[in-house]
């Protein structure tokens, strides 16, 4: 089954449901990386380390980083 991590600004009532639902979400809160002003690229490497996929509502600045080739 997939694996998430959702940073800061995705809505905790979609975290809830998706749990609901039997998925595995680590918020960036759970993580301890909330409120710190990380980087995209270091989100996106952690969630790399943790083998999760980031789901995020700050969907151009991921693209971009897919675009730069990271």
């Amino acid at each position: 089954m997939l694996k998430f991590y959702s940073n800061e600004n995705f809505p905790m009532d979609i975290v809830r449901e998706l749990r609901k639902l039997g998925y595995d979400v680590l918020t960036s809160y759970d993580a301890g990386q909330a409120n710190q002003g990380i980087p995209d690229e270091d989100v996106l490497t952690f969630a790399i380390q943790q083998e999760r996929a980031v789901i995020t509502l700050n969907r151009d600045d991921f693209i971009e980083l897919h675009r730069s080739g990271i």
